[in-house]
């Protein structure tokens, strides 16, 4: 069987439903498991404080910010190129929670800035990027609200989705492209001088698993939501134009 089988709305539809309850309850119970070990049975940092259990919040939200804009990428590609209009929806759904998930890094990062760095905000690299993208998301809702043609909208915002993308690139390595600013390197990497202690290191993936179910039910979720709004849109349209028309 094809994967491109479900592109098929009532196929999509059919499949991902009975999966989006089991999706919400097990990223409810994964979270509260990450949030509780992290928040609570997890010591505090000797340099840090209290103020590093601000990472299970942070992390796994940026982490998830900059994973849906790819995804959004992918499924505009595919629309560019199929014209498979789930791929299209799929992009659209995901934009409000990617937002959400963007807003989050960026209060608790200032949170985590001004006891840290003394600063709620600073124009630091990644911060800026990060900002961009908060910005773009808000346009791609914005455009897709805009035009009313829902294939002239899923062109435009896929246009608008590619560019986003350097963006969301930036926002991941920016500490790498410029060996500057405030913000310090990834929490999580092969380089055991560079990755969390192993204490606070458990629960954040826990977390960040938690994120990653969350995100899979709400897109999963909007995504039905979409189809149905799409398909609602079509009937009135023709029912508009099968009309008499009145002398």
């Amino acid at each position: 069987m094809s994967i491109w089988s479900y592109a098929n709305p009532r196929k999509f539809l059919d499949t991902t439903e009975p999966w989006v309850p089991w999706l919400m309850w097990l990223s409810a119970a994964v979270l509260a498991v990450g949030l509780v070990w992290g928040f609570f049975f997890t010591p505090e940092a000797e340099r840090f404080g209290s103020s590093v259990k601000i990472i299970y919040l942070h992390v796994p939200s940026a982490l998830m910010a900059i994973n849906a804009w790819l995804m959004m990428l992918v499924a505009s590609l595919i629309w560019l190129i199929r014209r498979h209009h789930v791929s299209a929806l799929a992009a659209r759904a995901a934009a409000p929670v990617g937002l959400v998930m963007t807003l989050i890094a960026l209060v608790t990062g200032a949170i985590w800035g001004q006891p840290m760095w003394g600063t709620w905000w600073a124009w630091d690299p990644r911060l800026t990027s990060f900002l961009i993208l908060f910005l773009f998301y808000l346009g791609y809702i914005a455009l897709w609200a805009a035009i009313p043609d829902p294939d002239s909208a899923a062109d435009l915002t896929s246009v608008l989705c590619l560019v986003g993308s350097v963006f969301a690139v930036l926002s991941r390595y920016a500490v790498n492209f410029w060996n500057q600013g405030l913000h310090q390197g990834a929490s999580l990497s092969l380089d055991k001088q560079e990755n969390v202690a192993d204490v606070f290191w458990v629960p954040l993936l826990v977390c960040m698993a938690g994120f990653v179910l969350l995100f899979l039910a709400l897109v999963l979720l909007r995504t039905g939501t979409e189809i149905r709004a799409r398909r609602i849109g079509a009937l009135r349209a023709r029912a508009r134009r099968s009309e008499p028309v009145r002398a």
